[in-house]
């Protein structure tokens, strides 16, 4: 599978984010660092069962 990933530079800091799969960000010192987080982010998101196991599912209005 493959994501689309904005990544910049931020100072010291490498960041970026998956536009496709919201939620999946990092901060790494190098970009190589940064790819590597956002797929093992990616990986866990994508391995997260939809409804959890422990804990109660809720939403939250925002914005009004």
């Amino acid at each position: 599978m493959e994501f689309r990933a904005v990544i910049k530079k931020s100072g010291d800091w490498w960041i970026g984010w998956l536009v496709d799969l919201p939620g999946v960000n990092a901060q790494e010192k190098t970009k190589e660092e940064l790819i590597k987080s956002l797929k093992i982010g990616a990986e866990d998101m994508l391995s997260t069962p939809p409804e959890p196991e422990e804990g109660e599912l809720i939403t939250v209005e925002v914005g009004k």
